[in-house]
């Protein structure tokens, strides 16, 4: 793996640890899964990295956290966040921004905003959900039926977080086209 391989991994790593420090909303309906802003940076890792490395940056960021830095939101971290309701969604991460990357990948010679947005939705939302409420279910106090329910207080915010890393991608294919690797050969 080349340097610079190695220093966008970390970036996006990073990004979504960062947006870890944002609030997090709890929603009792959800069965103690909140409402983050860090699916934008599992997201925005696929979108921008590529199946691969999106996944990585996404793994790294889950390693971490697994050691014990409290980088996801509301401050927690450490292996004890596996065990509760939350675990599809995070064991899901790596596979969500797989997903997204790779249909930027598939799709590089099209427009990126709307490619962007589905590769963000596709990701985010429909590859993303059913782990989230898989775990949700195993974990969780929830049927798979009442956590299938319970994730539809996500979308909206999930759908404005997709139109988001799709203009984020956008502006960023006009301004600096190399830094959308996803795109690249």
């Amino acid at each position: 793996m080349k340097d610079r391989t190695l220093v966008q991994i970390a970036l996006y790593a990073a990004i979504i640890a960062v947006l870890g420090l944002l609030p997090r909303f709890d929603i009792p309906l959800a069965g103690g899964v909140p409402i983050t802003a860090q699916s934008m940076g599992i997201m925005l890792a696929g979108v921008m990295l590529g199946a691969w490395r999106g996944a990585l940056a996404v793994t790294l960021f889950l390693f971490v956290v697994a050691l014990g830095a409290p980088l996801l939101a509301g401050g927690r971290g450490g292996l004890g966040v596996f065990f509760g309701p939350s675990v599809g969604f995070l064991l899901g991460y790596p596979v969500a921004a797989f997903a997204a990357g790779l249909i930027m990948q598939r799709f590089r010679n099209q427009p990126v905003l709307p490619v962007a947005l589905i590769a963000a939705v596709i990701g985010g939302i429909v590859v993303l959900y059913p782990l989230g409420i898989i775990g949700m279910s195993t974990l969780g106090s929830l049927s798979p039926l009442d956590a299938a329910k319970a994730c539809l207080i996500f979308i909206p915010g999930d759908t404005i977080k997709a139109v988001l890393v799709a203009l984020v991608a956008q502006t960023v294919a006009r301004g600096y086209p190399e830094a959308l690797i996803s795109r690249g050969a």
